[in-house]
């Protein structure tokens, strides 16, 4: 159930909603959980993200940037440093939209692993929702690593799969897998409908055939199959919609933030 302080949530105008953005307000107010929202613009923005997720997992696909584990992690070094530890840290002298956009536009020059691709997806979500100048005040220097994020990427994590909406991360196990190919351990994969699944490596599948493809990775003989855990790691979308609030003032070429 969605509520809204101090408004009535039968007032809310669900006319200019994307398809996708319905289909998410209308499951969500269904939800035996409350879900409690500032302003009608809080749960617009909220909305507006999630596409733009979903939107941004599937121009990944598109990109060509191709899975590598951290020792054959690649990216374009006229944005990023390779790290000793297979990450890729963002050059001082490029803008933080830019090394983003980079990978969409030249994913053929990167490679890297799952939960990076997640975190990459997120960015470039962040990014065309609160827009180049609140995206480069907030997130700078930033280094693609397995789970690390910029602080203001704040991310909930919830043990309930039924609580999943397109935009979110859940994570495929799969406990049997084999020692020879130990990133295939589990898939993280960004919600895209409720049956529909992009993991970086994979593509995009629903559920019981992102289970069979990780099931070809087991060890042999395993008779323990991959499954669609319970963990659901979500955005915290208020923050950031507080961070889209954000006046920022240009001095020369650096941004300021005043308040």
């Amino acid at each position: 159930m969605i509520q809204i302080m101090n408004y009535d949530i039968g007032q809310f105008d669900t006319s200019t909603l994307s398809e996708l953005e319905r289909s998410i307000f209308n499951k969500k107010q269904r939800s035996p959980v409350i879900y409690r929202y500032t302003s009608p613009d809080s749960l617009r923005f909220e909305l507006k993200m999630r596409s733009n997720i979903v939107t941004a997992a599937k121009e990944l696909k598109d990109s060509r940037a191709a899975f590598a584990t951290f020792k054959n992690s690649r990216g374009n070094e006229q944005f990023w440093v390779r790290t000793a530890k297979g990450g890729l840290q963002q050059r001082p002298d490029v803008l933080s939209s830019a090394a983003i956009r980079d990978i969409f536009k030249n994913g053929r020059l990167y490679g890297f692993e799952c939960a990076t691709a997640m975190i990459v997806v997120w960015y470039k979500a962040t990014l065309d929702t609160i827009g180049e100048e609140n995206f480069n005040t907030h997130f700078n220097n930033l280094l693609l690593y397995d789970w690390q994020y910029d602080s203001d990427l704040r991310i909930r994590i919830v043990q309930n799969i039924n609580e999943a909406y397109p935009g979110d991360v859940v994570y495929f196990e799969n406990p049997d897998f084999n020692p020879k190919t130990p990133q295939w351990r589990g898939e993280n994969a960004i919600m895209l409908t409720d049956d529909l699944y992009f993991g970086h490596g994979i593509g995009i599948k629903n559920a019981s055939d992102m289970i069979t493809s990780l099931n070809r990775r087991r060890k042999p003989n395993s008779t323990t199959p991959a499954f669609l855990s319970e963990q659901v790691d979500q955005l915290d979308f208020e923050h950031l919609h507080q961070l889209s609030r954000s006046l920022t003032a240009r001095i020369g070429s650096r941004i300021y933030k005043l308040v």
